[in-house]
């Protein structure tokens, strides 16, 4: 896979687990404040299970709303996002570096204790130019308060290392007619 295609995919493995909110932040519950544990998988995909951690409090959760809304809404042609009677279900048509992807995701559970995503995308060029299609499972669940060296918005991702997610602002810049 080319490095550019990994860059891409991680990023939006990393986008897709932190902004089931941000991209329908309107709509979806404000998540319980503390240490969220978020276990993603994705068949069909070259990327291996992936478990973060989400240190997180209102004012963060509300704030990366904020912040990545703009930019799906720049990306996104369609996003819709329908409350059910176990939770929500939503649709979304985006593109970014020449690549459109289609997603359908349905989310239950609450936002206090453990929620879980489940998403299938395709998408019109994947690895080599093909076709791909995805399918993808979120499970994110409340462990309890921040731990002392965390503070709000803190992601610690597989292998220990750790950003905030206001540093997700910078990935605003791998979009299309971003200025650099």
């Amino acid at each position: 896979m080319r490095k550019p295609a990994v860059i891409l995919e991680i990023a939006g493995s990393l986008l897709l687990a932190l902004s089931v909110q941000g991209a329908l932040a309107d709509d979806l519950p404000i998540r319980k404040p503390g240490l969220w544990e978020m276990k993603m998988v994705r068949a069909g995909s070259s990327m291996p299970e992936m478990t973060m951690q989400h240190c997180t409090d209102e004012t963060t959760d509300r704030s990366m709303n904020d912040a990545v809304a703009p930019m799906a809404k720049q990306i996104c042609s369609k996003q819709e996002i329908k409350k059910t009677a176990t939770g929500y279900v939503g649709d979304s048509v985006c593109g970014a570096a020449g690549v459109s992807v289609t997603s359908h995701s349905e989310i239950v559970g609450d936002f206090n204790s453990a929620y879980t995503v489940n998403s299938t995308s395709h998408s019109d060029k994947g690895p080599g130019g093909k076709p791909l299609d995805t399918v993808t499972k979120i499970e994110a669940k409340w462990v309890g308060a921040c731990k002392p060296d965390q503070r709000p918005g803190d992601i610690v991702m597989p292998g220990g290392m750790k950003m905030n997610v206001k540093d997700l602002e910078k990935l605003k810049a791998l979009l299309p007619g971003a200025k650099q």
